[in-house]
């Protein structure tokens, strides 16, 4: 087949049946042919997404390049379209990787400018306006909106689903890389001034990116204090949408987040799920200095003769506005109509559906 047919049929696999697809565009085929050479590409139809497959089964999916397939796959797990699993005493193993998580981050986690993450980096603002958006939004969002701990009234008020700390205590491994978000902004001259190293990732995707240079390894105690360091530059923790399961925490800012620009923007999709408490203000004590109105990601405070006032509408209760107010007088409440994370078998029949 000829290189158009091939990336064509890529593009289908990486679509067709996926929890996060690669709906068709030309910008998307123009992207994997930056991402995979035609060889990668062939290889790519074939291997697996979901389980791991020793060096060993995957010589028998291809005997016509049984000799060369560890040196092909090696180097796409470098690039970023193969998560190889590398532990000593042990044989290598391979899959896929998806869309997300996966090759639409790995080549700026590790935050250097190169030629490639150059070239990307305007394909894939383009494509999330043709069709990536969308995809994240199909069925249930892919991932919501965790409050801020210190901006609740008492700690008792945090729903179990909302702490982070256990998860973080709970998890096996811990790495931080770069925001893909606000690196590849940076690298189109679009970028803003909150920090870039605070997107961390657990469990066996951390240890790929810190084995292939992707981030760095660090302990349990450094993610909650990066976590509380984007507190203070009021970036907006975002996990997966999934009860009990978190692989990763994104800490976004309003202008580069691939979540919160297209609510910004108004592109009419339902593409996070908002966390289940509202910013509420304090009118006797407020002194309407505007702080709030700065920090909130999604312009839902705004100050009316001098004192904030918050539209709950589009609040997406994030506690931004909370952390800075010198009189406390804006605190998060919960909603009325508290609505857990999905559990993961209702989270994949709506985003398979």
């Amino acid at each position: 087949m000829n290189n158009l047919e091939l990336y064509t049929k890529l593009a289908e696999r990486y679509d067709k049946g996926q929890l996060v697809g690669a709906p068709m565009t030309r910008t998307l085929l123009k992207i994997f042919m930056h991402l995979f050479n035609p060889e990668e590409a062939e290889v790519a139809l074939t291997l697996p997404f979901e389980k791991n497959l020793s060096l060993t089964e995957v010589k028998t999916l291809y005997p016509d390049k049984v000799d060369r397939i560890e040196e092909i796959l090696d180097g796409m797990a470098i690039k970023g379209t193969v998560y190889r699993d590398i532990r000593p005493g042990k044989e290598k193993k391979y899959r896929l990787l998806p869309s997300l998580v996966g090759w639409q981050e790995t080549p700026f986690w590790h935050g250097r400018e190169t030629e490639q993450a150059k070239v990307l980096s305007p394909l894939y603002k383009e494509y999330h306006k043709e069709a990536f958006a969308a995809e994240m939004a199909r069925g249930v969002p892919l991932m919501r909106v965790i409050p801020v701990d210190t901006s609740l009234k008492a700690t008792s008020d945090i729903l179990p689903f909302d702490e982070i700390k256990p998860l973080i205590d709970a998890s096996s491994y811990q790495a931080v890389g770069h925001c893909p978000c606000r690196v590849t902004a940076k690298f189109r001259g679009e970028g803003c001034q909150y920090t870039t190293e605070n997107c961390l990732h657990f469990g066996n995707m951390g240890r790929y990116m810190v084995v292939h240079g992707m981030a760095r390894e660090i302990t349990k105690e450094e993610a909650l204090k990066i976590l509380k360091a984007a507190d203070d530059e009021g970036l907006v923790h975002i996990i997966d949408n999934i009860e009990g399961y978190m692989h990763t925490i994104c800490n976004c800012c309003r202008c580069c987040c691939s979540f919160l620009v297209p609510i910004n923007e108004n592109w009419g999709l339902d593409i996070l799920s908002y966390s289940n408490y509202l910013a509420g203000v304090d009118g006797d004590i407020c002194i309407g200095c505007g702080v709030c109105t700065d920090r909130c990601p999604v312009g839902a405070v705004q100050v009316i003769d001098d004192v904030s006032q918050v539209n709950e509408s589009i609040c997406i209760g994030c506690g931004a506005c909370t952390s800075t107010c010198s009189t406390e007088a804006i605190r998060l409440s919960r909603r009325q109509d508290v609505k857990p994370p999905l559990q993961v078998h209702e989270f994949a029949a709506a985003r398979l559906k």
